[in-house]
């Protein structure tokens, strides 16, 4: 409750001081900052009239974060839960639960510019990604996904390379740091006429913070872009990642308060983490084309072409899963400008996108790590498609609409290889559903744009989902959906040094896929009716001290986010247990992600950040929580230009600095009590950058 008081108060006290910064008429600060632009709706638009909930973390964000994960970048943006059972094992949510992420990435659409990394059937190897490698990530959240498809959670967007620096330059970077952390990064981009090249490479290790928890991964990513003709751009984008990571298994409080760096204990009944040698290896392969040709000066064409391969191996304690997944797809649109006018701006897309993904998944017994005699395999096709279209307007220039609407289209066929060996596959199709959005922006001041929006979310069943670790083909699992409404603002002082955005929302969800386990561990999914979302975010950053080089120090930045979550089961109930009314399963009520960035004379610069987050609940019935906890992490980094072009970077960095006994993924409903995956207590990182 206090926290509750405090934001409050913070959100009157930031409403305070924009207005009173908005109010002044003279700057005489030579600091303009760069306006933040969205391109997450086919066209760039500057974030503040966007009308929705939209979060850029740019490349001078991204710096300030660990390079070694997705997770601290992430849960920097309110609404967001990033996890990270064990090191290299992610798991994201957007508004929303875990329940239908054990492990992965589900409910959530990522591109990789404009090729999706989501597959057909709604996997998303986001761990595969090198951070590092990123340009940028934009964040639509919530059933914002009309022009990206089926998905209810909302979607992310990857950029490979900084669309802003066009220069040729080569950069390389390495840290290491406790319990065998070491990543190295090298990125080379050459300019040359009408043609971008970029290639990057990097390679991290880390032996974990619990027994049986090594990770390490190969990664390389290259990109093309050439101009051919005028605005025409063809780009070509490639990766291949390698990662392998042991997973050390769930805890149960008792282990996890004694001795947190056990990996899972063997029972009378199954054995334990190492004696099985359970954990992961993916192999990822994925390639596109993307042309963009403007066929006038008011009509663009942008046609994508894309495939990927996956090799997915998973010893577990029950059973060893293989997977072979090919995916390839299209993605293309049309848009329309029309006539500038004094007061009417407009834009009008439409486009289809089109997947399908075959996998062949196997299980067989796991003897210690290796594989045993076929218990069973099945192929399965998944295809997915939808056509899109939108239409914006700005009016009078303060007004700005949109409407969008999209057709999807779901349906998978599968067949028993082993021991059946079935001769045809067998066919389950879904009901094509539309997908509406509408949203207005209001700019009432300069300075103050106001925003509502109504859309639709659908999430159609994963292929994780319909196949799960029973090894039983679920035929009768039915997609989610849901509206969402939302309304909100954005706060700006003149020269965008200082940006506030708020938003309410209020999303109703029916026929919430959520996961259940059985007694033998193995997993299975259900229709849980429905759930009640309502929630508030809060985003401020401001230089309270304006960049300078004159002063000792040399600026002052104050970033705070702030995630309230009241989110609830509706109307769930298994046999004769009812759920209704219970906290969604591992959703935290309260956090607050608040950092400092100060700057100081001879290049010298701090960067320091806090995370609460309030409890969490661990089971359907609300019985079990784990702990709040509070997260301090600090980074000093050196960073002088030698010569005109030669830029270095040296920094020491702290994670955990309080040292905190806690589980960033925990295992929901699990069997045995085991919810816990400890993270690491407090650790250190140094490391340097050098840019030529």
């Amino acid at each position: 409750m206090i926290k509750l008081y405090l934001s409050c108060f913070l959100v009157l006290a930031i409403t305070i001081n924009a207005t009173a910064q908005i109010q002044k008429t003279e700057f005489k600060d030579t600091t303009h900052l760069k306006t933040a632009i969205v391109r997450g709706y086919l066209s760039e638009q500057p974030v503040l009239s966007v009308p929705a909930s939209v979060s850029v973390l740019g490349g001078a964000q991204l710096k300030l974060q660990p390079d070694n994960s997705f997770v601290t970048a992430l849960n920097t943006v309110p609404g967001i839960r990033a996890e990270e059972r064990s090191p290299g094992s992610y798991r994201l949510s957007i508004r929303g639960s875990l329940l239908r992420s054990p492990f992965g990435v589900r409910d959530v659409k990522i591109y990789f510019d404009e090729i999706p990394l989501t597959d057909a059937g709604g996997n998303t190897y986001l761990n595969a990604i090198d951070i590092g490698s990123i340009g940028s990530i934009e964040i639509l959240k919530g059933p914002d996904g009309s022009l990206f498809g089926a998905n209810s959670g909302g979607v992310v967007l990857l950029s490979s390379i900084n669309r802003y620096n066009d220069s040729s330059y080569l950069t390389a970077g390495v840290n290491t740091g406790s319990y065998g952390l070491f990543h190295e990064k090298l990125t080379l981009q050459q300019h040359s006429g009408a043609n971008l090249f970029n290639i990057s490479q990097s390679f991290q290790t880390y032996h974990g913070y619990r027994q049986h928890s090594d990770t390490h991964r190969n990664y390389i990513q290259l990109s093309d872009k050439w101009n051919y003709s005028g605005k025409n751009e063809l780009k070509v984008l490639g990766l291949y990642s390698n990662l392998a990571y042991q997973t050390p298994g769930g805890l149960n409080l008792a282990q996890f308060t004694a001795n947190p760096t056990l990996a899972r204990q063997p029972t009378p009944t199954l054995p334990g983490a190492i004696q099985q040698q359970i954990g992961i290896t993916t192999k990822v392969y994925l390639g596109g084309l993307t042309n963009e040709y403007h066929l006038s000066d008011r009509i663009r064409n942008v046609l994508s072409v894309f495939g990927n391969h996956v090799d997915f191996a998973n010893p577990f304690i029950t059973n060893y899963e293989q997977r072979s997944e090919n995916t390839y797809g299209l993605r293309t649109y049309f848009e329309l400008a029309g006539n500038h006018q004094e007061n009417l701006d407009w834009k009008a897309d439409l486009g289809i996108e089109w997947q399908q993904t075959n996998s062949l998944i196997s299980n067989y017994g796991n003897k210690k790590g290796v594989k045993d005699t076929t218990q069973t395999s099945d192929n399965i096709h998944t295809n997915q498609h939808f056509i899109f279209g939108r239409y914006s307007a700005d009016l009078f220039k303060r007004m700005h609409a949109e409407a969008a609407l999209s057709l999807n289209w779901y349906d998978y066929d599968f067949k028993n290889i082993y021991p059946l060996n079935q001769s045809s596959f067998t066919n389950r199709n879904f009901t094509p559903q539309l997908m509406p959005r509408l949203a207005l922006s209001y700019q009432l001041t300069n300075n103050f744009i106001w925003r509502a929006s109504v859309s639709r979310g659908y999430s159609t069943p994963t292929t994780a989902e319909v196949r799960p670790t029973d090894n039983i083909v679920n035929t009768s699992l039915q997609a989610q959906t849901g509206w969402n409404y939302e309304t909100g603002f954005r706060l700006r002082n003149q020269d965008e040094t200082l940006l506030l955005d708020a938003s309410v929302f209020y999303y109703r969800i029916s026929n919430a896929i959520v996961r259940r386990l059985n007694a033998d561990e193995t997993e299975h999914y259900i229709n849980a009716g429905g759930t009640n979302q309502p929630g508030f975010e809060l985003s401020f950053t401001d230089w309270i001290i304006r960049q300078n080089s004159t002063h000792f120090i040399r600026g002052l930045q104050f970033n705070e986010s702030y995630t309230y979550s009241g989110f609830t089961f509706r109307d769930y109930t298994v046999t004769s247990t009812s759920y209704s009314g219970n906290r969604l399963t591992g959703v935290p009520r309260h956090v607050f992600v608040s950092s400092l960035q100060l700057k100081f004379p001879a290049d010298l610069s701090l960067f320091a950040q806090h995370n609460y987050t309030s409890k969490i609940p661990l089971n359907d019935a609300s019985t079990v929580y784990a702990g709040h906890y509070n997260l301090l992490q600090a980074r000093v980094s050196w960073q002088p230009t030698i010569g005109r072009k030669t830029r270095l970077e040296i920094f020491a960095a702290a994670d955990n600095i309080l040292n905190q006994k806690y589980s960033l993924g925990n295992d929901l409903n699990a069997v045995g009590n085991r919810y816990y995956n400890a993270s690491p207590l407090r650790n250190y990182n140094v490391g340097m950058n050098v840019r030529l």
